[in-house]
């Protein structure tokens, strides 16, 4: 509730959904300074001209600007939280991201509040919303595009994970599927392989999609939309189910890439069921690289992503917005996936 003697913010009188809180950012646009100088302003720090000084904390009297408990972690070292969103605790591979994301932070000194939002969209946009008043940044997963996000990040700034830096204005961290890809599809298209099939874990065509299709054609194979399976789940119950869908409407295909891991091991499961001998009948290649993909058998061929490098990026991202630095862009903000071969392809 905002009382009398508090000013407004700009477009105070729209409805308090519409409204975000002023931002570091629109200090700085206001005053014509950067993110620095009115760090330095508003904690009062020396190194800045009076004038400018002034300039600043009049831009953010009239913006209503309070900087967050991220602001103040600035200058009070140990009094970040850092606010974590994963999808789906239960798989494998984001326990990994977060304990990259955690052994980051304690090296810190910060806090971390994690959230894990069952791959729901409403419970992402809640965890934003219970965390721009809780914690001093946000890192997760997020399918939202940014027009949403920013409606419920409340101005705490936000790191997203496994979306590519040229796919938003937020900072991120992503991983580079589209060289990942070429190497297990080459390293397929190499040991024989020519009817290659697709096991997805999204219906919306997503980066792995996308460059498995871009390297099939390149690679002259006869796969397009037909040749993929979105599978009902990332699990090993969903990749058996999407196998068996693949399966009979590709009967002829020789090898499949999974989406995931966990799909992988599923694709396996049901064609031994099938009666196909892996690798001698049908390979399977992973994606995630997950270590289960060495206790199967027989062991699984995948393309390694390191999780805990993911995770501790994404710190790195948010300690340099949190020193008023840009974020980290293009190949530096890539983790690169990495071809293991075992048994199964």
């Amino acid at each position: 509730m905002r009382t009398d003697n508090q000013r407004a913010e700009p477009g105070a009188d729209r409805p308090e959904s519409a409204r975000r809180r002023a931002t570091i950012h629109d200090v700085a646009r206001l005053a014509g300074v950067s993110r620095q100088t009115v760090s330095r302003a508003v904690n009062d720090k020396g190194e800045i001209d009076p004038g400018t000084k002034e300039r600043v904390l009049e831009a953010a009297r009239l913006l209503d600007y309070r900087p967050s408990r991220f602001a103040r972690g600035l200058v009070q070292k140990g009094t970040v939280t850092a606010g974590l969103v994963i999808p789906d605790l239960r798989n494998p591979f984001f326990p990994e991201v977060a304990a990259g994301v955690l052994e980051a932070t304690e090296q810190r000194g910060w806090q971390v509040v994690v959230w894990d939002s069952r791959m729901d969209e409403t419970r992402e946009r809640q965890a934003l919303d219970v965390l721009s008043h809780q914690a001093d940044a946000v890192v997760g997963y997020f399918k939202d595009p940014d027009d949403v996000l920013t409606r419920h990040l409340g101005g705490v700034p936000l790191v997203l994970l496994e979306r590519g830096p040229q796919q938003t204005r937020f900072a991120a961290v992503g991983i580079d599927a589209a060289t990942g890809v070429e190497q297990g599809m080459h390293h397929l298209f190499r040991t024989g392989h020519r009817h290659i099939g697709m096991l997805d874990g999204v219906h919306s065509p997503g980066p792995r999609r996308q460059a498995f299709l871009d390297q099939a054609r390149r690679l002259g194979l006869p796969a397009d939309e037909d040749w993929v399976v979105v599978c009902p789940e990332h699990s090993v119950a969903g990749g058996e189910a999407g196998m068996e869908r693949l399966l009979a409407a590709r009967p002829e295909i020789t090898a499949v890439f999974g989406f995931n891991d966990l799909i992988a091991v599923g694709a396996m499961r049901t064609a031994r069921r099938r009666g196909r001998s892996v690798p001698d009948d049908l390979a399977v290649l992973g994606f995630d690289g997950l270590s289960l993909g060495e206790l199967v058998d027989p062991a699984l061929t995948t393309l390694h992503i390191d999780k805990r490098r993911l995770g501790r990026l994404a710190v790195e991202q948010v300690a340099r917005l949190r020193a008023g630095e840009e974020p980290l862009r293009g190949a530096d903000a890539w983790v690169v996936p990495e071809l293991v071969v075992r048994a199964s392809a």
